[in-house]
């Protein structure tokens, strides 16, 4: 801390580099450690005019702070700190205005950004001071110089909007509304690489979930332009030799040599204002859903011919990442409308699947395909479309067994070195996300069609099969689990069918050296429990010993290890809930309370906390304590629970917790020995479940 005050900006520089990545290496815990010392020193920093660089450093380093700093703990700091922010936010802009500096300013922004995102409804007060100021830098950036500096207040300001929320934001909307169609006005004109872009899409998106029906009234200002934009046809050309020669100054055409003299070209420059436009009718899509039906049919005509547009893949990537969004607005239309949407857009759907080159474009197209399995629900695929989605998924595993067997062949190879090996890594991670995508698939299956969908699943059991063997690549074994693990999730009781398949690998890959096997693992054991059947019960109480003695490891709460654990702790948790009969509960009672509360897999830990509400709300015993001896470590929990955002004030467990906390506040003398072991923060977070639940 002492060196990011040192005389030399360099230095300073350096600490402040030095202390973002201490915050993204070592977070929460280096935020719930240090916040205070960090936050103070940051600022110090910024506020220092000497050195706009320095100050640029700074602002970054207090970006990747607040990312992972829960707002309890920011929200300590908040007045000072926000204060601080706009002091900074006019002295900068002032040096806008006279010398043009930009710098500093840039990465400000986005820090008030950042505070904003994390604070949300708390950002209230001091709107008002921020406002003004944001709207203005967008009025000024008009040079070239300046298009990142615009882009990144625009995108500000959207967030500040997003924070505080419609009531407050309406005041600014029509001015915000107005810069912002003037800068997609330019969109056909804007150059390829052009800056704003991105911040733009992202801006127009938080503006759509914002203003909700109130943006409708601009929806026809700019979704006419955009179709226009979106529908473009590029510009595409035959030529010889010699007319490529002649064209070589044009920047925009770019040319692939078929041979006997001649090329083929493509004008490039308007393929990214295509792909942008591409984009912004999907968040219009997403957010507006109501507001946008009644241009469902123009843009779906629009998108479906688009996964086949070869000349960009964000333009693919947008055509299919619009198709749930699409049916959820044809949903409203009625379910006739909605099939005969479906039904124009499935078969090309699936057969994007089995063609598309690009492996990034194709998990986005085997994403949207497992969405919209879910939008559409139970018989949504004919036994055309599933035969055909079997044969397609069957050559993705087994592509993906013979790829690994020929990255092993290379491996033996003369020519074989560090860089052939990074490279054959690389090919690796590829094959296992498209494996990801497949277990999506399965997944969005499983869910909707239940046990009905398992005698087609068949003709692919024994390539997962193949995924779980001992001898297979962690990440194999990671996802094959993971399938395994939503049979059983949405197919029991009859998944017990195939429990000879995965019996072993799940118990013995518990002991697994990769945390990501382990956590497939113990989720499998935990839904087993919940939805199971009576059938898994001795299959739970061998789980048991398993479980406990990864939780009881020396280094099981490490970064690396944490979620693994976390998952182990729940299954615990579900075998004692469901299944009872399988385990000494009052033995391991005890133990599985001293192990919460869980921090980093949410959904885990609402579940345990809806258990530890069953069991106080039943005045169990054990869990309570003698004479209430256990009630300080269960309110510690609560707030705990409270402080990492696990409870979401629309989940019912959220209300069922405020009331343990309302009765013990009863007891004047028990609630006393509960807060006294609390710290501020943790009070502070009770006190709010306690307004807001």
């Amino acid at each position: 801390m002492k060196i990011s005050q040192d005389p030399h900006p360099r230095v300073r520089a350096a600490a402040c580099t030095t202390l973002g990545q201490m915050a993204t290496d070592f977070a929460p815990n280096f935020q719930k450690k240090f916040h205070e010392t960090v936050i103070a020193a940051l600022l110090r920093t910024m506020e220092n005019q000497g050195n706009q660089r320095v100050q640029s450093h700074a602002a970054s380093a207090l970006i990747i702070f607040i990312e992972d700093c829960p707002k309890a703990l920011l929200i300590l700091y908040l007045d000072s700190m926000v204060r601080n922010l706009h002091s900074i936010l006019v002295i900068k802009l002032q040096e806008l205005i006279r010398n043009g500096t930009k710098l500093a300013l840039e990465q400000l922004v986005t820090t008030i950004a950042s505070v904003a995102d994390t604070i949300e409804e708390k950002f209230l007060p001091y709107y008002d001071i921020f406002m003004p100021s944001l709207k203005h830098i967008v009025e000024l950036a008009v040079q070239k110089e300046l298009k990142l500096l615009k882009g990144k207040t625009i995108e500000c300001i959207s967030h500040v909007g997003l924070a505080v929320g419609k009531e407050k934001f309406m005041q600014d909307a029509s001015n915000v509304m107005q810069l912002l169609l003037k800068t997609q006005s330019d969109l056909s004109n804007m150059e390829d690489d052009d800056p704003q872009t991105s911040y733009m899409v992202s801006a127009w998106a938080r503006m759509c979930k914002i203003l909700g029906n109130d943006f409708q009234q601009y929806l026809p200002l700019v979704i006419e332009p955009l179709i226009k934009t979106a529908s473009a046809k590029p510009d595409v050309a035959l030529l010889d030799t010699q007319d490529v020669e002649n064209m070589s100054d044009d920047d925009g055409w770019q040319f692939v040599n078929l041979g006997d003299q001649q090329s083929f070209g493509i004008k490039t420059s308007g393929l990214e204002a295509k792909a942008t436009a591409c984009q912004m009718l999907v968040y219009y899509a997403k957010e507006l859903r109501e507001g946008f039906v009644e241009y469902t049919e123009q843009v779906v005509k629009l998108m479906v011919p688009l996964l086949k547009f070869y000349f960009h893949d964000n333009v693919r990537v947008a055509a299919a990442e619009s198709m749930p969004f699409l049916l959820e607005c044809a949903r409203i239309h009625g379910p006739e409308y909605l099939a005969q949407m479906w039904q124009f857009i499935c078969d090309p759907l699936i057969k994007a699947i089995g063609t598309e080159p690009d492996t990034d474009v194709l998990s986005e197209i085997m994403n949207s395909f497992a969405k919209s399995i879910e939008v559409m629900g139970d018989g949504c695929l004919n036994d055309e479309h599933l035969e055909e989605l079997g044969e397609i998924l069957k050559a993705k595993l087994e592509g993906h067994f013979k790829n690994q067997e020929l990255r092993q062949v290379k491996r033996q190879e003369e020519n074989y070195d560090q860089q052939v090996e990074m490279s054959l890594q690389d090919e690796d991670e590829c094959d296992v996300y498209i494996l990801t995508k497949v277990s999506d698939i399965l997944h969005s299956l499983f869910s909707t069609y239940k046990e009905k969908i398992l005698p087609w699943f068949e003709q692919l059991l024994p390539l997962i099969v193949n995924l779980i063997c001992s001898s297979r690549p962690w990440p194999d074994r990671q996802w094959g689990l993971c399938i395994f693990d939503d049979i059983i999730e949405h197919c029991s009781p009859t998944s017990f069918k195939y429990v000879e398949y995965f019996r072993w690998p799940m118990l013995l890959n518990m002991r697994d050296n990769n945390p990501e096997v382990r956590q497939a693992a113990a989720y499998g054991l935990g839904v087993m429990a919940q939805f199971g059947g009576d059938d898994y019960r001795s299959l739970c109480s061998e789980a048991v010993p398993l479980l406990v003695k990864v939780i009881k490891c020396a280094n099981s709460k490490t970064k690396k290890n944490v979620i693994a654990t976390e998952n182990c702790i729940s299954a615990v948790g579900k075998i004692l809930r469901f299944k009872p009969n399988c385990v000494n509960v009052d033995e391991v009672l005890p133990h599985w309370l001293s192990w919460l509360p869980l921090h980093e897999d949410k959904e885990e830990a609402i579940q345990t906390l809806s258990f530890l509400c069953d069991l106080i709300e039943s005045n169990h015993p054990v869990v309570l304590g003698p004479n209430n001896s256990n009630l300080p470590k269960i309110i510690s929990i609560i707030a705990e629970g409270k402080i990492n955002e696990t409870i979401n004030y629309e989940d019912p467990c959220a209300k069922r917790l405020a009331n343990v906390v309302r009765q013990v506040q009863t007891s004047e003398e028990l609630w006393l020995e509960c807060i006294s072991q609390l710290d501020d923060v943790q009070q502070e977070a009770l006190q709010e479940l306690l307004n807001f639940a």
